[in-house]
């Protein structure tokens, strides 16, 4: 088969790339391995196409226009343009893409077009109780009205995307995110330091960073040895304002030798902080199948989430790890001293959580899947 996927975030040297960037650094090779032609197509800032072989995968970016307004539209004439020459050059059987994908696509006859679903405007809108932008609305309710299936990397991200936009005659399986068992290895917990509590991921609110330092405070008057280090990109109110900078006046006078702020971190470091730690804490307020849970899952680390969203797909709470209400920071320091206090706890949480990826989240399982899928489609 020869598959294309569109995005602009494919994890190349400069790249600024999120979960679905890092999910298809993971796939897009594990199919070129097994003989798929893989293409992946995007837009940049950059003044001249580029062309990368990176591990198999074809990497193509092209010019995002310079119009201002409306430059989606000017921006999928130059995708159109790109995937003729592709198609010409070797026929394409299935191009796959985020929800707003095909908002503009011009189709060709023969080669379906699927979503694979990770949290589109609306999902994150009402997860968020957000206004929803009428544009971007449009937009990704006129992609999902052009492509020609559907599916997505959990259950509930499709079934809330279902309250507003009707893809039922589409609708096709749940295949999760795959684990990075390379990177993500099984922790050697003789290099844990005692107390050492870690976050990754970008310092916002819809993170839970307010609730996770408040329940700091409460872990820390507990056990004074403990400190919390946070890894991620910083975000910014439309003032310009760092949250970063506004968050840590709630961090009290005693605690600010003991709260650490590390910044972005390349993704090949974040393994060494995550085995370093006794306890790692993701509370997020939503996601649509966090690949930061599976990761520290993967390593057979204890670790504290929420009950949002897809977190029961995931997680079994109180046995592959323990869940907490995301606005709740007392219920979260009581999940974090749970472990703390209970060495039988902390090592059959870390054992039973990288169990359940060694059984169900492993890349070879999803790629099988996601093989299976599209020749369903083009069958």
């Amino acid at each position: 088969m020869h598959l294309v996927f569109l995005t602009n975030e494919y994890p190349l040297e400069g790249v600024i790339h999120g979960g679905v960037g890092t999910f298809l650094k993971l796939l897009c090779p594990e199919l070129a391995r097994r003989g798929h032609k893989v293409t992946v197509l995007g837009l940049s800032s950059i003044s001249e196409k580029q062309v990368v072989n990176s591990e198999g995968v074809n990497v193509i970016t092209i010019p995002a226009s310079s119009q201002l307004k409306p430059k989606a539209i000017f921006n999928f004439r130059r995708l159109n343009k790109e995937l003729d020459k592709i198609h010409l050059n070797h026929k394409i059987d299935v191009v796959e893409g985020p929800e707003m994908s095909f908002s503009f696509i011009r189709k060709i006859p023969g080669v379906k077009y699927l979503i694979r679903m990770n949290g589109g405007h609306h999902f994150f809108s009402e997860a968020e109780k957000r206004k929803v932008n009428l544009w971007k609305a449009f937009m990704e309710k006129r992609s999902f009205s052009n492509a020609d299936a559907v599916c997505g990397v959990s259950r509930y991200v499709m079934d809330h995307t279902k309250k507003y936009i009707d893809f039922s005659s589409k609708e096709g399986p749940v295949i999760f995110n795959p684990a990075n068992l390379e990177n993500f290895f099984k922790a050697d917990e003789s290099k844990v330091v005692p107390g050492r509590l870690f976050f990754a991921g970008t310092i916002c609110e819809k993170k839970g960073i307010r609730q996770l330092i408040q329940a700091f405070h409460i872990v820390h008057e507990k056990f004074p040895h403990t400190e919390l280090f946070m890894a991620g990109r910083d975000w910014f109110y439309p003032d310009g304002t760092s949250y970063t900078e506004k968050i840590k006046e709630i961090v009290s006078k005693d605690l600010f030798e003991s709260v650490h702020f590390l910044g972005p971190l390349p993704n090949s470091s974040i393994p060494q902080w995550i085995e370093s730690s006794e306890i790692c804490v993701y509370p997020s307020h939503m996601e649509a199948m966090p690949l930061a849970w599976i990761e520290v899952m993967s390593m057979g680390k204890p670790f504290v989430a929420t009950k949002i969203g897809p977190a029961f797909e995931l997680v079994d709470d109180g046995i592959s790890g323990l869940l907490a209400d995301p606005l709740d920071a007392n219920e979260l320091a009581e999940k974090i001293l749970q472990i703390l206090e209970n060495q039988e706890l902390k090592e059959s949480l870390g054992r039973n959580a990288r169990e359940k990826v060694l059984r169900e989240f492993t890349l070879e399982a999803i790629a099988d899947q996601s093989v299976e899928y599209y020749q369903q489609l083009i069958s």
